[in-house]
Formats: C-alpha cells, structure tokens, sequence
C-alpha cells in the first residue's frame, strides 16, 4: 500500500506537467519561427509586414502547429515511445514549416531562399530531441510504471500481457487472477496495486467488478467487448425518464455518406495516381530487374456485403510463391519476398496500385483492410462477427491500418474497424487520411509476423 501511495503522490498535477511540458516546446518553436520570419523573410518581401501583420502570421503559424500537434499526437508526453514521440513532432514541424514556405512564396510572388527555413527545421528537431529525452526522464521520475492486476477469464491474455509488456515505461502487470477468484478477493487485492485491468470474461461479473471498482475509488481499464463498440457508438435520448440508447444500424454508411465517400475516393485517387506516377515507373524497373517476372500482383480479396474482387499490387514475393505453401501470411523474414518486396512492404508502397481498384468503385480510400476470402472463412468460424467489417468498402488506408499493427489481432482489427464504420463522418475519412503518412515509416506499424513470436488465436482452427 505504501508503493501505492507514493506513485499517486504527484498524479493530481499529470496535466499540469504535461500542459507546462507542451508549452516549453511550442514557445521555444514560435520564437525560433519569429525570429526567422522577422530577419530571414519578412525583410526580404517586397511589401513587408508590420505589427499586426506579424502578429496574425505568428498567430496561425501557432495554430496550425496545434492544429498538427494534436493529430499526430506530437506533445503526447507520457503516451507515446521516446521516438515515436519525436517522430511525430517532427512530422507536424515539417508539415507546418513547408506551408509557412509556401504562403511566403505566394505572398511575395518570387522564390526566395528555402535555406533559413531548413536550418531552422534542423534546430527545432534537435531542440526536439533534447526536450524530449529530459521530460520523458522527468515523467518517469514523477509517474512511474502503474503496477497493475489483470484479471481474466477462459480466453487466454497473453496477447494483451505481450503488448503491456512493451509499455514497461507506462505499466506492470504485477499480478495475474482468475475471475473464479471471486469477486470480493480480488477487489481487496486490487486496492493493493494502482489499478485493475478486466480481461475478457462474462458479462455478468463484468458489471459487477466495474461497479465495485467505481465505489472502491479504484482505477480500472476494461477489454471492451463488440457490444461495447455497438453500445458507445448509439445515440443518447432522453425524451423520456429514463435514458435510451438508439442503434439506427443502417447496414453500413447512409446514402449521402456513400456519395459524398465516392467523390472524394475519385477526386483523391486521380490526384495520387497524377502525383505518383513517377514512382510507379521507379517501383516497376527495380521488380523488372530483380527476377523478369511479372510486375504487378493479382488476388482475391473481399469488400462490401462480401462481394470479391480481383486487388491489385506491386509483386514484392517470387512468382507462383503460394503454389506449394498454399495462403498463408508472409513473415518478416520470409525467404519469398523480393529484396526490393522488403522495402516496399515496409513502406506499404507495394498497395500503390490499389488506387486502380478505388477508382472501379471496388475500394474506398478509407475503410477496412481487404481479407483474403481464404482467410476470412477460417477467422469467421472462430469470429462470426468478423464479417461486420463488409458492412462498408475495403479501404487502402483506414482505422485499424492507422491505430493497429500488422500483426493485431483479427478481434482487435475487428473491434477497430467497427469504431470506424459506427463513427464515420467525412472528416474522420480526412483525419485518417492525413494520419497515413506518419504511419508509414513507422516500423511498429508495418511488423509482420515473427516465427514463433505471434499467432493470432483466430487463424486455428
């Protein structure tokens, strides 16, 4: 109990560290961009600005920077790795220095010199760095790993156990219970530790752990369930008494949502087919070269009510590599795949082609990752509400690609896919479409499967 006490010590002032943590490093960007504005490009202008003028170019500067900040999670202290906390501010500093570039040059209408803009990107990534590696220490100081119970049923957790584990800066799973524990002990045990993690088990006990939980003052986090993604994404009514939840379950997305969906896919694909065009021509060369084989790839995957089609790819494995394996999944260190298939998976650039398949109305840019029908059969015998997921397009980017990795879970995938589509508005489609980028490059995102190291409980049968 006395550990316990001490780790809740300073957890009053956590948003106070984090807000002060947030405002040293944007002030510290506004400043470096003031002072480079002010003696780099405001004097070279033709007409230049005068107070106020600076002011409002300041002022957005700093508001496009929260603006990105808060999408890419780039002052997320405390949530995020070290790198993936610098990854991600770096991509807003980028994104906000390159518009600040742009709106010079077509203000003064001339090019002028780039340089002191890079310069300063290369001061604000080291200043980033630096910020970043002192209050993460400093975080830890103050926050330490919560030591956690985790409390599970029949269904096996070491999924969950795995990836908790690699939060060790953040939690410690410090004891491990059954729910026949009953529900009395494991209460008193858990008022020994920081907080309570409630597994996969029945519903029953469920509410109940919840409600003790609430009445104990103890922190708890719950594996949702899919009727919890049904239930949190219903509308709220109270003409009545008593509070009601409305499922409307249309089936999928509503017919002005399909049709503003479907212009913005064609208007978004022709621009990425336009702009990578050079790309596609690079891409097919290097497969060409590599082993005279076919540059493109075709195979069966599944899209809305289950329909198949034919998706299309750039070949990153040996031709006819599935002949003898049959379909399964690729892993990191798959001898079938190409050594520029590599780089290509690694950067999903090989799902270039796709915007082919959107542009025939088979894909969305946004939507769940298309199933091979092979596999799909397998997941749904274990998971029948798997085939929630074809209640909309398949998407060439989409929101278990983004908040997911690779080698999540079909029931995770599942339980993210239906957020999506139970959510959906327009400008979630753009969110997760300016999201895109940063997950690219991001190794943790894109990890394949290692032998022995994972295997998702779905794909037995």
């Amino acid at each position: 109990m006395g550990e316990k006490k001490n780790n809740a010590r300073f957890e009053p002032y956590k948003r106070i560290v984090k807000f002060l943590s947030s405002a040293i490093i944007v002030l510290a960007e506004l400043i470096i961009y003031y002072y480079v504005w002010m003696n780099y490009y405001n004097i070279n202008m033709t007409v230049s600005f005068w107070r106020r003028g600076n002011w409002l170019i300041v002022g957005e500067y700093l508001v496009l920077l929260l603006i990105l900040h808060r999408m890419y999670g780039g002052l997320k202290i405390g949530v995020f790795k070290y790198w993936n906390l610098v990854y991600s501010h770096m991509i807003s500093i980028l994104g906000v220095n390159v518009f600040s570039y742009v709106q010079v040059v077509l203000f003064d209408k001339k090019i002028h010199n780039p340089m002191a803009l890079i310069l300063m990107t290369v001061l604000e990534f080291l200043g980033v760095m630096l910020w970043a590696f002192g209050f993460k220490k400093f975080y830890a100081i103050l926050f330490p790993p919560k030591k956690l119970l985790l409390v599970y049923g029949k269904k096996s957790m070491f999924h969950l156990m795995n990836r908790i584990d690699t939060r060790e800066d953040k939690y410690e799973i410090a004891m491990v219970l059954p729910i026949d524990e009953g529900i009395e002990r494991i209460i008193k045990r858990a008022e020994e530790y920081d907080g309570i993690i409630i597994g996969d088990i029945p519903a029953r006990a469920r509410n109940q752990l919840l409600k003790l939980c609430y009445a104990n003052n103890i922190r708890s986090y719950t594996v949702p369930k899919i009727s919890d993604i049904l239930l949190r994404s219903s509308i709220e009514l109270n003409i009545f008494d008593s509070p009601l939840y409305l499922s409307r379950n249309y089936g999928g997305l509503a017919w002005d949502q399909r049709v503003i969906k479907r212009i913005v896919d064609i208007v978004i694909a022709t621009f990425m087919l336009v702009i990578s065009g050079p790309f596609f021509a690079v891409i097919a060369l290097a497969i060409k070269c590599t082993d005279q084989g076919p540059v493109f790839y075709t195979q069966n995957r599944l899209t809305k009510g289950g329909k198949i089609f034919r998706i299309y790819k750039f070949r990153t494995m040996v031709v006819d590599a599935e002949k003898k394996s049959g379909p399964i999944k690729a892993g990191e260190r798959d001898p079938r795949i190409l050594p520029v298939g590599r780089l290509l998976r690694a950067t999903r650039m090989d799902e270039l082609p796709q915007l082919l398949n959107i542009l025939k109305g088979e894909m969305s840019i946004v939507g769940p990752r298309p199933e091979r029908p092979e596999l799909a059969n397998v997941i749904t015998k274990n998971i029948p509400e798997f085939d929630f997921r074809l209640k909309v397009k398949a998407g060439l980017t989409g929101y278990a690609q983004i908040y997911g990795r690779y080698c999540t879970t079909s029931y995770d995938k599942l339980k993210l896919d239906l957020t999506y589509i139970r959510n959906y508005s327009i400008w979630m489609d753009i969110k997760l479409i300016f999201m895109t980028p940063k997950v690219l490059l991001m190794k943790e995102s894109t990890d394949g499967f290692e032998e022995g190291e994972w295997e998702d409980p779905a794909l037995k049968e």
